[in-house]
């Protein structure tokens, strides 16, 4: 079938707007006709890195319709709503089979050769192959995706807010609630306050903590997250953080810490603003040149973990509709994370606004179709 999508042929260039050619779902694949869908930061790191394969249609945060199923399709049926997950998972590795579904290794290398899951693309032009982006590419009027990136949603869902769950809506609730396990009557600290920031204050306040403190180096960015429940603010630019952290929490330190800013340092102030027996959890992506430094003096005797979390160690079946249920109950905060609502034709002037420093960044905007 003849679709439209946002092309990327060149790293750093423009996306063009084209017409392409879409095959039909093979045995465990999904046609979804895509609704809405975010437009990620992590779109901007693909869009700028050599190692993107080209010509590829872009976007990983999704939400749609079921058009049609391929063979052996089980979880979804044409009709219903469902929200992408750009990790699917096999069912049936070490890793999946212990219910770290979010461990599982075999997307990544199809998600790295710009294919879906059995090497092969459903996407060409004029004969000539066209790469999926985290074997999704939701940058298009309709997508052939995995089954198990398929999860469905009430049908009451509205599916621009919904198209945003599957990436850093979940990673960040997923963050508090099922990596870092935030209890009721806790004391949290959540550093870098972007979009998987707010979703983070958003799980601990649903998992019940009694002080969320967001910290961050803008102001604006402060401001926006008692909007989703943080009850202090750091400006960490101004003020020692692990100084304010004791001094929030008796002396002690906060309970558990989430760091979503990818930067070492952060980390670092997060584990000395942590009391003993306390957790930190990293769900920023570091860059690989930089190291952690914590104090050796006495490590044995603190009792803290220190956790790396990817995709906050989410249960996109579990946890998709938890969230959505939320909303639709009153208790998510969905609707502030939406910031524009543009055509397909307007996706580049989203892209330029990662580059304007002025932005507010807690959020998305969300190409709608139709």
């Amino acid at each position: 079938m003849k679709i439209t999508a946002a092309v990327m042929s060149e790293v750093g260039k423009p996306l063009t707007i084209q017409q392409i050619d879409l095959a039909e779902p093979k045995a465990n694949e999904v046609l979804v006709k895509i609704k809405a869908t975010g437009v990620c930061h992590s779109d901007l790191n693909a869009l700028e890195d050599a190692t993107t394969p080209t010509p590829t249609v872009l976007g990983h945060e999704g939400a749609g319709v079921v058009e049609a199923v391929g063979p052996n399709v089980t979880c979804v049926k044409p009709g219903d709503k469902v929200a992408l997950s750009w990790v699917p998972y096999c069912g049936t590795c070490e890793f999946c089979v212990t219910g770290a579904v979010h461990l599982c290794e075999s997307a990544f290398g199809p998600m790295f050769d710009g294919t879906l899951l059995d090497g092969t693309t459903r996407m060409s032009q004029d004969g000539e192959t066209i790469y999926h982006s985290s074997l999704l590419s939701t940058f298009a009027e309709y997508a052939v995706v995995p089954e198990m990136s398929c999860v469905k949603i009430p049908d009451e869902m509205p599916l621009a807010q919904a198209s945003l769950i599957g990436c850093g809506v979940a990673t960040g609730y997923s963050a508090a609630v099922n990596a870092a396990g935030v209890t009721p009557g806790s004391t949290v600290a959540v550093f870098g306050i972007g979009g998987v920031g707010v979703n983070a204050i958003q799980g601990a306040r649903i998992a019940g903590a009694s002080k969320i403190i967001a910290c961050d180096v803008k102001a604006e960015n402060l401001e926006i997250a008692k909007k989703f429940g943080a009850t202090h603010t750091i400006n960490v630019a101004e003020e020692n953080a692990e100084e304010v952290l004791c001094s929030l929490t008796g002396g002690f330190g906060v309970q558990f810490a989430i760091d979503c800013s990818g930067n070492t340092r952060a980390t670092e102030s997060a584990w000395k603003g942590t009391r003993k027996g306390g957790t930190v959890v990293v769900v920023g992506a570091f860059n690989p040149e930089k190291t952690i430094n914590l104090p050796a003096g006495g490590f044995h005797r603190l009792g803290k973990v220190l956790k790396g979390s990817f995709y906050g160690d989410a249960q996109p079946f579990r946890d998709f509709p938890i969230i959505a249920n939320l909303y639709l109950n009153g208790k998510y905060n969905l609707d502030d994370l939406v910031l524009e609502r543009i055509p397909l034709e307007d996706i580049n002037k989203a892209f330029d606004g990662f580059h304007d420093s002025c932005c507010v960044n807690v959020g998305r905007s969300v190409v709608e179709f139709d």
